[in-house]
């Protein structure tokens, strides 16, 4: 046993396998003769999470019950690209590009509030994706305190949020990571 979010399984040849168990699962108290049951259990039980997927200029957020989405929103919202202007020009889109990123976490913030909130009591864990940056600034939002102590650690690698991508997510989400240790 390497802790209570993961177990260690060695095979024969001195293989190492950790199992990484997904947000929400919590401790897995488990006795040594039935490690892999219990862990398996607590892994497939269902749980409600919630997700909040965001890049500069798009947003999703979804609650998920087991592995189905129960309630979602995704919203875009147009942040210019990046110009080859020099001088002046340059500054002056970057700081149109800060502004217009800056408003887009908001109205993330606000969709959080408004869909993530008031299920905070009831949710096993929050689970981020997309843009680290973008996600730190929308949680930075003082109404969304709430969410921060079950934030998982685990941060998902996702393409621009769309609807399909929130779906996956919940699968994502889900996964039990595995690492394994060759002797």
């Amino acid at each position: 046993m390497l802790s209570g979010y993961a177990i260690r399984l060695t095979a024969p040849d001195g293989t190492t396998a950790d199992l990484h168990s997904p947000p929400g699962t919590g401790p897995i108290a488990v006795a040594d003769d039935v490690e892999l049951a219990a862990f398996l259990a607590a892994v497939e039980a269902p749980r409600r999470i919630g997700l909040l997927l965001a890049r500069a200029g798009s947003m999703a957020v979804g609650v998920a019950d087991g592995d189905k989405l129960v309630s979602s929103k995704v919203e875009t919202r147009y942040v210019q690209g990046r110009t080859a202007a020099g001088g002046w020009s340059q500054q002056r889109y970057a700081r149109r590009r800060a502004n217009q990123a800056k408003a887009s976490a908001n109205e993330a913030a606000d969709l959080a509030v408004r869909l993530l909130l008031p299920e905070a009591a009831s949710l096993a864990a929050l689970v981020c994706g997309g843009d680290r940056r973008t996600i730190d600034t929308i949680l930075s939002d003082p109404r969304l305190a709430p969410l921060i102590p079950i934030r998982a650690d685990r941060h998902l690698a996702v393409a621009d949020p769309r609807h399909a991508v929130l779906v996956e997510a919940v699968t994502l989400s889900r996964a039990v990571h595995i690492l394994l240790h060759d002797p």
